[in-house]
């Protein structure tokens, strides 16, 4: 039985490719955001136990919600994503990927220009993993393990006895890889008004914005949208903003940018942001190295701090 992908919003469209290529069909171009309907996972076979993908995305691209029949690692071996489960978002740079059980709905925006490596693992191999989706940190190890497959299973004629032991050495890996505990809590749209200032904030995520700015932006007054923050996304404004600036400016820092251009980006003064930033995760910004895993970086600044804020061992 092939495995299939299925869309919550649109109609799914195919151009004809080589067996196993990613198809995508671009919808039209708004607010800086380019639409897609899917891309196409590789044929997944019930007689085969593991397959996987290498693709590029241009910036701003975005596939609409959608599932797959087997359980996914998602993986950008450069670029950033915005990964949304369900009620989460989860900002990925190259030091973590997302496992998504299969049948997962998920959809994913491109931050920047994306070099997805992904696995897909049939669920019989799978057992061992959670049963609802996580975020792991990326080790070299691990990082080079799914790069090299994706990379060979493109380039070269299948060797099932390399491919197996690859897989396998990757799925136990990826039992014994630390969790991120970076998540951002998201409104189930049942509220327009919170539902528009909270996408607005991801848009755009800089103090310079003021919470009643957002509130006369969205129609509503800051009584009662300080309300909604705090039943539906159990936080207030304040609170939930600076937890989109930190995954904002983790990723930023993943990627190599800047201390000073990722504050002032998100309308703080340097030292300012440090600051905010060493309080919330337990070491300073200039710690963070684009070559290290997210964990690492906290963990050799402040070993207790760090482990505690930014992970959790799996």
């Amino acid at each position: 039985m092939h495995g299939f992908c299925t869309v919550s919003r649109l109609t799914l469209c195919f151009a004809h490719g080589p067996p196993g290529s990613a198809i995508f069909v671009r919808e039209p171009q708004t607010a800086n955001r380019t639409a897609v309907s899917q891309a196409r996972p590789p044929e997944l076979h019930d007689d085969a136990d593991a397959r996987s993908l290498a693709r590029r995305y241009p910036r701003g691209l975005h596939i609409d919600p959608h599932s797959h029949t087997w359980a996914q690692v998602l993986y950008a071996v450069s670029g950033v994503m915005w990964v949304e489960v369900g009620r989460e978002a989860l900002v990925v740079p190259p030091q973590r990927a997302v496992w998504l059980p299969a049948g997962t709905v998920h959809s994913i925006h491109m931050m920047s220009e994306v070099e997805m490596r992904n696995l897909y693992l049939h669920e019989r191999n799978v057992g061992h993993l959670s049963r609802r989706s996580d975020v792991f940190e990326i080790n070299g190890l691990l990082r080079e393990l799914i790069t090299s497959i994706a990379e060979y299973e493109r380039t070269h004629a299948r060797d099932e006895t390399y491919l197996e032991a690859a897989y396998r050495l990757a799925m136990l890996e990826l039992g014994h890889a630390p969790r991120s505990s970076l998540r951002i809590a998201l409104p189930d749209a049942s509220d327009r008004r919170l539902d528009a200032l909270c996408r607005a904030v991801i848009d755009n995520p800089s103090i310079a914005i003021s919470f009643e700015q957002h509130a006369a932006s969205v129609g509503a007054s800051v009584r009662t949208l300080a309300r909604l923050f705090t039943r539906e996304l159990g936080v207030g404004f304040a609170e939930w903003r600076r937890q989109v600036q930190l995954a904002v400016a983790v990723s930023g820092l993943a990627e190599g940018r800047s201390v000073s251009s990722i504050a002032r980006s998100l309308g703080f003064q340097p030292s300012s942001f440090s600051d905010m930033f060493r309080r919330e995760l337990g070491a300073p910004p200039t710690s963070f190295e684009a070559s290290s895993t997210l964990s690492e970086a906290a963990s050799d600044a402040s070993p207790e701090q760090g482990r505690d804020k930014l992970s959790t061992d799996g």
